[in-house]
């Protein structure tokens, strides 16, 4: 059974996201006796044989620079028309901002089933059975597939990237482009040296701090281990950190590997945007606050005593003056 994954990039640079859906859909494509190959458009900075390593043995490009930037309606009549020419049965995306943006459209237009924010690879013991998250990360559904052609967008972070040997074939489809009905006038992009979207490490500050002029030990905590920061609801509505960090269920949705929650009480909508986090270290002097309860760590003290403590200890460890 053919798999096409569809490969998301920006400023010229393939997401981190994406590579974890080609290593899931590689090992789908193993699992299912089938081929794994992937989709781009646009134009990247980087080789795109190199794809290989992550199990795709053939990837598709539409060169077309003005799929540089997406549109959801022609970047998904141009992700049908690829479909329909290579015959592939199931198409993989993240579900990130474009997978949640074309992966729905793509589902109506060829009239495929869809599983977004799936966290495992699909059970063929019987049928076509995709895990995925329910109620903001606080269950589970097994979905059911019958439709011919499959769509599953998988969450961030929940599958590992593998990467081996191997070089891809680059093969040019020539699709035509429509105009887009939206155009990009200009771009504002959110500072940090780590996208949070993608971040592995996300160190968060919540009301516990006091105010802005207190974020320097979370930005130097986050520096040390090449991690994005973060923050609540509240303290983005107080303009004490840009709106662009707040995390939470009216917020950005992440899963990183690790997330420090710091001075932060955990309201049941904040948790609701990081409780896909694999590791949960709340630091709070509160030792009733409620997010304790979700913490696989959790230290009850002063903010201002045991981050510099931690810094310090990072420091030791990284032999850092």
């Amino acid at each position: 059974m053919s798999v096409l994954v569809f490969i998301d990039h920006a400023d010229g640079h393939i997401k981190k996201a994406s590579l974890e859906a080609l290593s899931y859909g590689a090992a789908l494509a193993a699992k299912t006796d089938g081929t794994a190959e992937g989709i781009i458009l646009g134009t990247v900075n980087e080789e795109l044989a190199a794809l290989g390593k992550y199990g795709v043995k053939k990837v598709y490009q539409v060169k077309n620079e003005s799929l540089n930037h997406l549109d959801a309606q022609v970047f998904t009549k141009v992700i049908a028309e690829a479909v329909s020419s290579t015959g592939s049965k199931i198409i993989v995306f993240s579900n990130n901002l474009s997978g949640k943006a074309i992966a729905p459209r793509l589902s109506a237009r060829l009239k495929a089933g869809l599983v977004a924010g799936a966290v495992a690879l699909p059970d063929t013991s019987n049928g076509f059975v995709v895990k995925k998250n329910v109620f903001s990360g606080k269950a589970f559904a097994n979905i059911s597939v019958s439709t011919d052609i499959k769509i599953i967008a998988i969450n961030p972070n929940s599958y590992p990237v593998s990467a081996g040997d191997g070089t891809a074939e680059i093969a040019d489809l020539a699709i035509n482009v429509d105009p887009f009905k939206v155009k990009t006038v200009s771009v504002s992009k959110s500072s940090g040296e780590v996208p949070l979207t993608e971040a592995e490490i996300v160190v968060s500050g919540g009301r516990g701090l006091k105010g802005p002029e207190n974020w320097g030990m979370v930005e130097e905590l986050a520096k040390l281990l090449h991690a994005a920061t973060a923050c609540s609801r509240p303290v983005a509505d107080s303009h004490w950190r840009p709106h662009n960090e707040h995390v939470g269920q009216t917020g950005i949705a992440i899963a990183p590997n690790l997330y420090i929650a710091i001075g932060i009480s955990g309201a049941i909508q904040h948790l609701a945007g990081v409780n896909r986090s694999k590791v949960i270290v709340v630091i709070n002097k509160d030792p009733e606050a409620p997010f304790f309860k979700a913490a696989d760590y959790g230290i009850v003290g002063d903010a201002f005593e045991v981050v510099p403590k931690m810094i310090e200890a990072v420091k030791k460890l990284k032999g850092v003056a």
